[in-house]
């Protein structure tokens, strides 16, 4: 029993002995891996840290982004009309819309409108004490401009208000092929403007006065639909020299500090003392009863039925107690 026991011992600490020699050849390793590493980094340099994610930095808008064939496509055998739109935002609405304004001027163009509104997003007060109170308003200006350049100074222009802006949200460009509706317009014209001389000719021949009056009156209708067709080709004439561009701008919201009298306050501070309030209450708690005597006293037949109903209920258990 004896000899066993010593045999287990023995083998018991063979194992732990074989266990311990492993962990120190790991360590061992370990050292040695770490003492690489650090040779490494002494001969190298330390480590290059992880590129931090790119952020995108605030920058004027390319003016590429503001291109497109659409304002600057030329066809000898076709006439356009162009309109052009962009939403942007900038640093400053009323400066960049007067500087815009300028740029229009400076391209041979004209405005056709410019409107700039404010938009509250929120509002906020506290008292500040005295009767007053801080109000502090959140609010977002926009604007929007209609301008009118040359068609071909289209492209010209928008890349000249790029640098005003801060971020480009959309833009789009139009050119509507204008070359029939042109043609339209003018055969119009040479229509009028025969019927015209038709008319013309035939006042000059004379005849019964009815019909010289007709034919001048119809001459008078012939002039103005001549008058009308000319107008409506110069206007059209007008849409294919110059393109309409509309612009709408933003910048980010503002916080507007105002110091506005607390009315309530106001009338707190200035308002009937204790006792005063407290006769007022006792006041209207008198009239408060009596008006409420007055509304049950219009109610006396349901008084008096509940009245003979008692009584009736009374008489009733008397009855019913009174009998052997």
């Amino acid at each position: 029993m004896r000899t066993r026991w010593v045999q287990g011992s023995v083998f018991v600490g063979l194992l732990l002995a074989v266990a311990i020699a492993g962990c120190s050849r790991q360590q061992q390793a370990a050292d040695a891996s770490m003492a690489s590493a650090e040779a490494d980094i002494a001969r190298g340099g330390a480590p290059a840290p992880a590129a931090p994610p790119a952020v995108a930095e605030s920058q004027a808008v390319d003016p590429q982004q503001l291109a497109s064939s659409a304002a600057t496509f030329v066809d000898a055998q076709r006439r356009f009309i162009r309109t052009a739109r962009a939403e942007f935002e900038v640093r400053d609405v009323y400066a960049t819309a007067l500087a815009i304004e300028d740029e229009v001027a400076a391209q041979g163009g004209f405005v056709v409108g410019n409107d700039i509104k404010s938009e509250t997003q929120g509002m906020r007060r506290r008292s500040i004490g005295d009767g007053k109170q801080l109000e502090l308003t959140e609010y977002t200006l926009h604007g929007e401009l209609t301008v009118r350049v040359p068609s071909e100074k289209t492209q010209s222009f928008l890349r000249a208000i790029a640098g005003k802006m801060e971020f480009l949200d959309s833009r789009s460009f139009k050119a509507e092929d204008a070359q029939f509706e042109l043609l339209r317009q003018q055969l119009a014209a040479q229509r009028a403007q025969s019927t015209q001389q038709q008319l013309g000719a035939a006042v000059a021949d004379g005849g019964k006065l009815g019909q010289k009056a007709d034919a001048i009156q119809a001459r008078g209708e012939a002039n103005a639909d001549r008058d009308e067709a000319m107008l409506a080709m110069k206007e059209f004439q007008d849409r294919v020299d110059f393109s309409t561009i509309a612009l709408s701008l933003h910048q980010d919201s503002q916080v507007r500090k105002a110091v506005r009298i607390d009315v309530e306050a106001v009338f707190r501070d200035n308002g009937p003392g204790f006792f005063n309030r407290l006769g007022e209450s006792l006041r209207i708690g008198w009239r408060g009863a009596l008006n409420l005597v007055v509304a049950l006293a219009q109610v006396w037949p349901l008084w008096l039925l509940i009245a003979a109903g008692y009584s009736l209920l009374r008489y009733w258990r008397r009855r019913k107690t009174a009998r052997p």
